[in-house]
């Protein structure tokens, strides 16, 4: 799954971008992962405003005789008919524009997994369809939409984002839930208009394995 994406630019530069009415003083981390902190772009009464938020909606986690554990965050969202997703889906209050620079995703051996990075050509700062709202167990979280890959991705991963051009923007922000489907199931984004980074950094660095964190598979 895409776990694992950046936002190397600057917060004047994503309010430029998306026609954030003011600018925050937000602090824009340069990669997030499931469960931390990443940027989001939502339509208000007074034009659209940029917030940090929690990527992740929280879902409770059980042992096999059904006790609770602890909140897992689902940040994907593949089937728009889950429970989870569908009373939101229809209602655009609950969507948002996710900025992104490049995104990953794990190559090789599992254990030794590495980053393969992947961009837009031509644009510098692209979306990411994305939902957010505020929960009880958390406060505001996103998540954000996956369709099927391109045929550069489709090697690593079946899906991928669900990415918008600019001239897209209003519609995925005010459309029907008709717009929705229809974003998530057009064919797939150009191979073409993507730029591949195949690098050498492990996919869960070394230091993290030391630190007895989890991967973020």
């Amino acid at each position: 799954m895409c776990n694992l994406y950046s936002v190397h630019t600057s917060a004047t530069e994503i309010v430029a971008h998306f026609g954030v009415s003011d600018l925050p003083e937000l602090d824009i981390p340069p990669e997030i992962k499931p469960g931390e902190s990443g940027i989001i772009v939502r339509k208000t009464g007074s034009g659209r405003v940029m917030q940090s938020l929690r990527w992740g909606f929280p879902r409770p986690q059980a042992d096999r005789d059904g006790n609770p554990l602890h909140l897992k965050p689902v940040n994907l969202i593949a089937d728009l008919t889950n429970p989870m997703w569908d009373k939101m889906v229809p209602y655009p209050r609950y969507r948002c524009l996710i900025p992104v620079t490049t995104f990953a995703q794990p190559a090789g051996m599992r254990g030794r997994m590495t980053r393969t990075w992947f961009s837009v050509s031509d644009w510098p700062i692209f979306a990411w369809a994305g939902f957010c709202r505020n929960t009880e167990e958390w406060g505001p979280v996103y998540g954000a939409m996956t369709t099927d890959s391109s045929t550069v991705v489709a090697d690593l991963n079946p899906r991928m984002p669900v990415i918008l051009a600019p001239h897209e923007y209003d519609r995925w922000l005010d459309g029907s839930v008709e717009d929705v489907i229809a974003f998530q199931f057009r064919p797939p984004f150009p191979s073409e208009n993507l730029v591949v980074d195949r690098t050498d950094e492990l996919w869960v660095p070394r230091n993290r394995r030391r630190a007895g964190q989890s991967a973020f598979l």
